[in-house]
């Protein structure tokens, strides 16, 4: 199929389904399907958004605005990973249980809410990688609209850019938790310097990036090949250095491979 087929075998199933609570996360992949979910079901689709100290606020405020630009109802829920037995350990498994957790939050709230089905944001170019994820969306039923119309990353970028949405070129984004180490404690102090150091190299220009935790205080900073020249700058290195420390990190390194996903899966305990 083509990407306007795919388009409208995303649009033909989300009707099938009449009405959706989209997880929505402001990430390329959802916005795009919380959008054709409101062209499509109109008031009968509605947005949900979990809150954790593993999504950066920055996030957060986006699909806030997101949602009142668009007219969309839009419901917040908790979700602390950190309280889910044995996600702080950080095993192999610590996606499957935060989702679980997640999305029957969302399975109620959609009861509540009238509403159908609960709907997620993967496409195609997930199936390939480690994704424990994908088998709690399996086990409770939520529905891929994205997968089943076939629909890749660089398709769903063509289609928001059509669209004109904001988050057509957006860097590709995952939770915090996976900034570390199978095995290794998440903590919510760890959690903050992640966050505040990425915050950092996004405000700097860096477009895609990564700051990956080893230990207690290395720093593994991960971005696109094509930009790591500028990070070694030593105007740019200094002040990394420098505010790094500040967040708590000792040791801040270069992975002079680049940003990939799942690079930490190369770790074992």
């Amino acid at each position: 199929m083509n990407v306007k087929e795919k388009e409208k075998a995303l649009e033909d199933y989300l009707l099938s389904l009449g009405s959706v609570a989209v997880a929505f996360s402001s990430g390329v992949d959802s916005t795009f399907l919380l959008k054709k979910a409101k062209q499509v079901l109109g008031d009968k689709a509605i947005a949900v958004t979990a809150m954790s100290c593993s999504f950066p606020k920055r996030e957060l405020n986006e699909a806030v605005e997101f949602c009142k630009k668009e007219n969309i109802r839009h419901i917040l829920v908790e979700s602390e990973e950190l309280q889910i037995e044995g996600f702080s350990h950080n095993p192999k498994n610590r996606c499957y249980l935060c989702k679980k957790e997640l999305f029957e939050k969302m399975i109620q709230v959609a009861k509540e809410q009238g509403v159908d089905y609960i709907v997620e944001g993967s496409n195609m170019d997930d199936n390939g990688d480690y994704r424990p994820g994908l088998q709690a969306i399996a086990e409770l039923d939520v529905k891929s609209p994205l997968r089943f119309a076939k629909l890749t990353k660089d398709d769903i970028r063509e289609l928001s850019k059509e669209l004109d949405l904001p988050t057509w070129d957006k860097q590709s984004f995952a939770c915090l938790s996976s900034r570390f180490v199978y095995g290794e404690t998440i903590t919510e102090e760890k959690l903050g310097m992640v966050d505040k150091a990425e915050q950092l190299l996004l405000d700097l220009g860096l477009r895609q990036v990564r700051v990956r935790i080893h230990g207690e205080d290395l720093a593994r900073i991960e971005v696109a090949p094509s930009e790591i020249e500028k990070l070694a700058a030593e105007e740019i290195r200094s002040k990394l250095v420098s505010e790094f420390k500040k967040y708590g990190f000792t040791y801040i390194t270069l992975d002079l491979q680049g940003y990939r996903t799942g690079s930490m899966n190369n770790f074992a305990y």
